[in-house]
């Protein structure tokens, strides 16, 4: 049982001396598209799609867990579209494990996002039971979402980036949405007790079986630029998934963002969770990932902080492992079991280990600083930022001056040195949000 307040002893204690932080812009290329209703209304005027829904027609939208920028005007967009072509649309949550595995939980994580009936005009089915397509060839059970099965089309509405735990040419997105999220747990669970060093094998076989089996019209691809914000929506139809989706991703990682350094000493994150990706913090940008995988993100971090949790992830910690040090606060907002049927299915147990914890953003803050090895706090390199989906607005010790001076390209200063600012109840200034639950 962890107390209210944990007393140690630590050798010289905790008060010591931070640089001054200063507000630096990442500068990254950020295309975006003006309106996404606007992308979705003219894709789905052409008659690669627009022939292929017929009037009556039942038609099951599949929607994810992610906080992906605008995802529920797209919904919207893709929903009102059906309306006016004369079919009959549902959605239905297409998230594998999330949402505590269960169909209320589900509901609630695509109510968090903006989709609901009220929002979309149309029912949402949610319902853990699948029904089995079939086997791959190594034996594999292929699942399905149940209501979908039953429909006369299947679609979607997904984001395309880069995965948190594998590389390959075919990531996180539509496959992936088809053969995991659409296959609720059972589904989620069948492909990833083959381990992540298979996927790049397993989800496009498992997805051109999914495409065999069912009538899949496609999929609505959104792509983020580095400010997570929408740079491109493409209607996808079912024959070109396969080779579209290399491209997509391709995009994806050209437009992602970084955070511009070759190693920090600590990496202070106001908020981790589910609606920021699937890992709670996002690899690609940390460079922390589950102990079994090797992984390059450019990035080495010697200490992670993370002071809590986003409101939207519900007390899922998925990924909490990859910090050094959390907060009190942080571990109140746990809730074991949404964290533990996440990890379960992804058979990553580390990914709900718990880091040390301290009582307050000060303590984890100055622990993490004092920790690093042959070098004092006030001479640290340290990087705030509210998540690792908005980095583009991040504060930066003035330790790191010279680099900013010598890399303008990638750097612009836009404020003056200021000091951590604590409260008195050693809670930390935290860095401005515009929110990552779904539209902005």
């Amino acid at each position: 049982m962890i107390p209210d307040k944990i007393e140690v002893n630590i050798a010289g204690g905790l008060d010591v001396e931070f640089p001054r932080m200063i507000r630096v812009r990442q500068k990254f290329e950020c295309l975006e598209i003006p309106s996404v209703t606007d992308a979705v209304n003219q894709q789905f005027a052409e008659p690669v799609i627009a022939q292929r829904i017929k009037p009556g027609m039942k038609i099951a939208v599949g929607c994810g867990s992610r906080g992906i920028a605008n995802v529920a005007q797209c919904a919207k967009a893709v929903i009102d579209q059906l309306h006016a072509l004369g079919a009959k649309p549902f959605i239905f949550p297409a998230m594998g494990s999330h949402g505590s595995a269960s169909a209320e939980g589900q509901i609630k994580v695509l109510d968090s996002l903006g989709i609901n009936e009220h929002t979309m005009g149309c029912p949402i089915h949610s319902s853990m039971e699948v029904v089995e397509l079939g086997q791959l060839e190594n034996g594999m059970p292929v699942y399905f979402d149940k209501h979908a099965a039953e429909a006369d089309a299947v679609m979607m509405v997904c984001r395309v980036k880069a995965h948190t735990n594998f590389r390959a040419p075919i990531e996180s997105g539509i496959v992936k949405m088809l053969v995991i999220g659409m296959g609720k747990i059972r589904g989620a669970s069948a492909v990833h007790w083959y381990g992540f060093e298979s996927f790049a094998e397993l989800l496009p076989q498992a997805g051109e079986f999914i495409m065999g089996k069912i009538n899949f019209l496609c999929a609505v691809a959104m792509v983020e630029n580095a400010e997570d914000r929408t740079a491109l929506v493409e209607v996808v139809p079912g024959e070109r998934v396969m080779q579209r989706e290399p491209e997509l991703l391709s995009l994806a990682r050209k437009w992602m963002p970084r955070l511009q350094f070759a190693e920090l000493d600590v990496l202070i994150v106001d908020n981790m969770g589910k609606n920021i990706t699937g890992a709670g913090m996002d690899p690609n940008i940390t460079g922390r990932n589950v102990r079994d995988s090797a992984w390059d993100a450019g990035i080495h971090i010697k200490k992670i902080v993370v002071l809590g949790l986003t409101e939207e992830t519900d007390g899922n910690a998925t990924g909490v492992g990859a910090a050094d040090v959390i907060t009190m606060r942080l571990y109140r907002q746990f809730d074991p079991a949404k964290t533990y049927a996440n990890v379960i299915a992804a058979t990553l147990l580390d990914g709900a280990a718990i880091p040390m914890i301290m009582n307050t953003d000060q303590e984890a803050v100055q622990l993490a600083a004092k920790t690093i090895p042959r070098r004092l706090p006030r001479d640290a390199t340290i990087v705030h930022i509210p998540n690792t989906l908005e980095i583009t607005e991040i504060d930066v010790s003035e330790t790191l001056l010279p680099y900013l001076r010598a890399n303008p390209d990638k750097f612009e200063i836009i404020g003056e040195p200021a000091a951590l600012e604590f409260d008195d109840e050693g809670n930390l200034t935290r860095m401005p949000s515009h929110g990552v639950s779904g539209d902005e």
